[in-house]
């Protein structure tokens, strides 16, 4: 496919870039590369470096080479793993980050209004909005959106891989619907420098910003600059209780039921017994343990203009309809070639 005939406008300086792509999330990997390179080209861009993840090295290493390989900006490419791979990589440093969803259930993705459309993710980078977000920290990994222990992360391993590929994030329902009869966990959450507290909750969450996959916003205060780690105590006991707890959430009340909240920039959760672990949408060992600090305005991310609306996804549906000149120059380009 050759560029597009149409240059698409774009209001930032031409940057270098990267993209940092998990091949087997993509159905047509030669397609993606054109558009990419086609769009980019287009904007007076230099063609991007391609970096093609391993199943050794989900993102974290072609990140860090792009960056030695002086890129400016990176496009993750792929799912949740992916993703918390370049925000890994590239937190504590001036390159950017645009997020490009190509795996189902993306957590950053649905915290930018993004879909699966490869066009409006490049419109979000190419309108310029940048913007410093605070990062998650657990060990070496970094993450931008949640993390959690206890039935957040029992409902990811029980989703079916093909199920998620057919009917996206709905899937994550019947992995919900296995485990809201488990016992509750019993544990001991620190906060700062606060005393502890013991609790028996179905799964705790620690949150960057606040939306699920699907745009349900569970973290209704979580700022995504403000230094502070939201985190959120679910202990709902009953299919009641979890209705109850799910309409609260829905109608965005004040107070919700079988759920408390709390920020702090220091969590510490321990468990009794060993629990399921997750970051960002993607497992991590199980463990008694998850301690989490915040690295406040760590990361430099591509987000919908306005870039300074509280809300990372405020007008992403206008930045949609923009994308649709480049959508015209692709499909242009695609019939010609």
């Amino acid at each position: 496919m050759d560029a597009p005939t149409k240059p698409v406008a774009s209001p930032t300086a031409a940057l270098r870039s990267a993209v940092v792509v998990n091949p087997v999330k993509v159905p047509d990997l030669p397609q993606l590369r054109r558009t990419i390179t086609a769009t980019l080209t287009a904007a007076g861009w230099p063609k991007p470096m391609w970096l093609e993840t391993t199943v050794d090295d989900p993102g974290s290493g072609q990140a860090s080479q792009a960056v030695r390989d002086g890129a400016e900006l990176v496009f993750a490419c792929g799912g949740d793993g992916t993703v918390m791979a370049c925000v890994t990589a590239l937190a504590g440093t001036d390159v950017a980050l645009a997020v490009l969803p190509a795996g189902t259930g993306n957590l950053l993705a649905a915290n930018l209004g993004l879909t699966g459309d490869l066009a409006t993710g490049l419109e979000v980078v190419l309108q310029g909005g940048r913007r410093r977000i605070d990062v998650g920290a657990v060990g070496e990994q970094s993450f931008a959106v949640m993390a959690g222990m206890g039935f957040d992360a029992h409902m990811l391993d029980a989703t079916n891989d093909t199920a998620k590929k057919h009917i996206g994030w709905l899937a994550y329902a019947a992995g919900a619907a296995r485990h809201l009869r488990d016992r509750p966990m019993r544990v001991r959450v620190t906060l700062d420098d606060r005393p502890s507290f013991a609790c028996r909750p179905r799964t705790v969450i620690v949150g960057n910003v606040g939306r699920l996959s699907g745009g349900m916003r569970l973290l209704a205060d979580a700022r995504p600059d403000d230094g502070l780690l939201d985190v959120a105590v679910l202990s709902p006991r009953t299919l009641r209780h979890w209705l109850a707890l799910g309409w609260g959430v829905i109608r965005r009340k004040e107070t919700v039921s079988n759920m408390k909240t709390f920020t702090a920039t220091r969590v510490e959760i321990n468990s009794k017994r060993i629990q399921p672990r997750q970051l960002d949408g993607d497992l991590i060992e199980a463990g008694k343990q998850l301690l989490i600090t915040v690295r406040p305005k760590a990361l430099l991310l591509c987000v919908p203009q306005p870039a300074t609306d509280p809300d990372l996804a405020h007008d992403a549906a206008a930045t949609d309809r923009q994308a649709d000149e480049i959508r015209a120059a692709v499909d242009a380009s695609a019939s010609a070639s």
